[in-house]
């Protein structure tokens, strides 16, 4: 019986395996990363010639050492203002865009994105937390650092509490997982009122976290990406080795079961990676929503449902899809900064549209 399942697993895997060659996709996503990475640099308030900032990028490396024709202050701006926000913002479209195929996968639904189990309400509980601390300490710089801390542990904790509520007799189905994750975003988000009803500084706590809440890649510094860096590459080491977990996910929990996966186990690995990866973006971009949702299913319509490829294409195309969009948020009405989360939101939410219309009589995976 196994013996046959493991056969149907693997033929029907094979004959849906690839829309596009994996090496084409991944190839040109790779490029286009690059093209990404340039034009987020290139533009600004500031214009900067595209050959002065290739030679500052290669002295960088210390590799090449081409001779300084250029102001200081541009080489300051693209290494010490643009490059860490541009990075980021390539750091938080992987990792949601990753945490969306690890929920995805898990659950056998295209409609599923890395906030639907109370990730973005215990994040913004836990920067609400911070944002109502005393006023002259914010301003002072003195309790600023606690909001991406606070959002990280609150996304992560409100994670780890629906799983254990969900969690019964040793097995935690996906209907009871779903509701309560429903049930916990909204004591959340009604615990999250009620501090900001009662602060002091209510005014300049809800202007504040109005901006965070709209998503934005709030990086100054290079030491959030290098934070944010090493969740993303570990979490997506981890992913990678759960690429079968995932593939076995597909046949549903029993036909994952009889293929011998402890099915438990994996859903709780899952769980956690696809947590943490979405706790570390939102630490540093607030809630930016839609990028979880429309690059895991656009990459499984280009390659199929492998997650050995769709994981390093989603990530990519994440990256490129969430830089492209701080770009348009920097540029469209500059000097003015709009919110990532407005760009994201334009593009996902018609496509969210799109497939629940395309699935609203049987949500099948």
């Amino acid at each position: 019986m196994k013996m046959a399942t493991r056969t149907t697993f693997i033929q029907s895997w094979r004959e849906r395996s690839r829309r596009l060659p994996a090496s084409l996709v991944l190839g040109a996503l790779a490029i286009a990363l690059v093209v990404a990475i340039f034009l987020g640099v290139n533009f600004g308030a500031i214009a900067i010639p595209g050959s002065v900032i290739v030679r500052i990028l290669l002295n960088s490396t210390g590799l090449f050492h081409f001779a300084r024709q250029w102001d200081p202050t541009v080489e300051v701006i693209v290494l010490q203002s643009r490059m860490p926000v541009v990075i980021g913002a390539g750091l938080v479209g992987a990792a949601l865009s990753v945490a969306g195929v690890l929920f995805q996968g898990m659950l056998r639904n295209p409609l599923a994105d890395p906030y639907l189990i109370g990730t973005s309400s215990g994040a913004a509980l836990g920067a609400a937390i911070a944002f109502v601390l005393p006023y002259d300490a914010i301003i002072n710089g003195a309790y600023f650092s606690l909001t991406p801390m606070l959002a990280f542990f609150g996304a992560v904790l409100s994670v780890l509490f629906v799983y254990a509520i969900a969690r019964v007799g040793g097995q935690t189905p996906v209907v009871t997982l779903l509701l309560a994750g429903v049930v916990i975003n909204a004591v959340l988000v009604a615990i999250q009122t009620l501090i900001l009803t009662i602060s002091p500084h209510a005014q300049f706590t809800l202007d504040s976290l109005f901006s965070w809440l709209a998503g934005g890649v709030s990086v100054t510094t290079w030491m959030p990406d290098v934070i944010v860096g090493s969740f993303v590459v570990v979490g997506f080491a981890l992913a990678w080795m759960l690429s079968g977990a995932l593939d076995a996910f597909g046949l549903g929990e029993e036909g994952a079961a009889h293929l011998g996966l402890q099915v438990e186990r994996y859903k709780l690995l899952i769980i956690v990676v696809g947590s943490l990866l979405t706790a570390a973006a939102v630490s540093i971009s607030g809630l930016i929503g839609f990028v979880g949702l429309v690059v895991p299913h656009t990459m499984r319509l280009l390659l199929g449902p492998r997650h050995r490829l769709l994981l390093p294409a989603s990530a990519l195309a994440g990256a490129i899809f969430l830089i492209l969009a701080d770009l348009l948020a920097r540029t469209v009405i500059a000097p003015t900064t709009l919110p990532v989360g407005v760009f994201t939101a334009l593009v996902g939410a018609p496509f969210f549209l799109f497939l629940l219309r395309n699935n609203k009589r049987a949500y099948r995976w």
